[in-house]
């Protein structure tokens, strides 16, 4: 690849290293490029979280309009988390062939109008087949990771990684709170049938989602010195066959994708389903349940830019060996919390442990990806 050049080293408002990566992070900062690409990373991913978890927070509405199964509703789940997982490997390359600015925005262009499609679902297989491929939101995910190694530099990638990733995954919070909010608006204030108004509330995601990859398209840089050029070659396909090669067989990467798994997995399955188990397990309302749900969400505001926090300091006073057993403590009682999450049986200590859990299991994402930067620079 080649950039087109756009900035001279004097030219950067923030301290950079010989790569021309920021060595500092200022969250609150617009600077361009390296901040205003982290602003535009974590706003575009969040409009794709809010995108993707838009329907469980209407499940029980959707269900009984649509006749669905609870098996349905399984499939339709398991569907999402796969097209997540394919759509992502593909984003990989994508970003190596095209850069992170394209590859995001042409995603989400493309995923919008899918968004929208879920008002004309009228049956099982097209509400599990719009949820497979409003899965592949998610893969903004690995755009916006890409995006911020690109631009920050090793002392800082993993704060800026947690901030961007963080801020993005709060969407699947406020989506909880406001998709329930918003066809409660239609039915009630303006007595809209509930069959038409859970229909009407997906416009909104999905206007909010092409409007997010326009603004990445118009005002976003992929590199802190210009955008990728693509310039396709022989050698380069050569090169890509080695390259993954060389990655399959790295059993680092392999560990990482596991545990990766058991936390930021385990966040997404919960988003997917926390708002149905309160509604049927403790019988609160649509609109309580979305906003008990938005809370496990919207902690990621805090906790998984702790981890990348926690990740890098950890990293500066015992190297790696400090993110590691950092990972391994977090995860750990992330695990210990799930587990009690499923046996008390009052709302009020059920929340409170939701809550702890959302804590250490975002925290643990944040600190898996302090790590990953450091595991090959190949």
């Amino acid at each position: 690849m080649e950039t087109k050049q756009s900035h001279s080293p004097n030219n950067f408002s923030i301290a950079v290293d010989y790569d021309h990566k920021a060595t500092e992070f200022h969250p609150f900062s617009l600077s361009s490029p390296h901040m205003r690409a982290f602003h535009l990373a974590w706003l575009s991913l969040f409009s794709c979280f809010f995108s993707t978890f838009a329907i469980p927070p209407l499940l029980e509405v959707i269900r009984k309009d649509l006749n669905l199964t609870q098996t349905d509703i399984g499939r339709a789940g398991i569907a999402s988390f796969i097209g997540s997982i394919f759509s992502r490997l593909v984003m990989g390359l994508a970003c190596d062939v095209f850069g992170p600015r394209v590859a995001s925005a042409t995603l989400s262009l493309f995923t919008a109008p899918i968004v929208l499609s879920t008002s004309l679902v009228s049956s099982a297989k097209g509400f599990i087949l719009v949820r497979f491929l409003i899965g592949f939101c998610l893969a903004n995910f690995v755009a916006s990771q890409f995006w911020m190694s690109s631009m920050f530099s090793g002392c800082v990638v993993g704060l800026a990684n947690g901030f961007a990733a963080g801020w993005a995954i709060v969407g699947s919070g406020m989506t909880q709170l406001a998709m329930p909010l918003v066809y409660t608006l239609f039915t009630s204030c303006f007595n809209i049938p509930s069959s038409i108004s859970w229909r009407i509330a997906f416009i909104f995601p999905a206007i909010f989602q092409a409007a997010t990859a326009i603004l990445v398209l118009v005002y976003g840089q992929d590199l802190p010195d210009g955008n990728y050029e693509r310039k396709t070659t022989i050698k380069q396909s050569e090169n890509f066959g080695s390259v993954l090669l060389n990655g399959l067989k790295d059993y680092r990467g392999w560990i990482l994708g596991l545990t990766y798994g058991f936390c930021f997995g385990v966040e997404l399955t919960t988003d997917n389903i926390i708002a149905e188990y309160f509604y049927e397990r403790f019988h609160v309302n649509i609109e309580m349940a979305g906003a008990i749900a938005a809370s496990f969400g919207l902690a990621n505001c805090v906790s998984r830019p702790v981890g990348g926090i926690i990740s890098d300091k950890m990293g500066k006073t015992f190297g790696m060996r400090g993110r590691l057993w950092s990972l391994w403590a977090v995860q750990t009682v992330a695990g210990l919390m799930c587990v009690l999450l499923g046996r008390v049986n009052t709302i009020g200590v059920s929340v409170v442990v939701m809550a702890c859990f959302s804590l250490f299991v975002q925290a643990a994402s944040g600190l898996t990806f302090g790590i990953v930067p450091f595991v090959s620079k190949r």
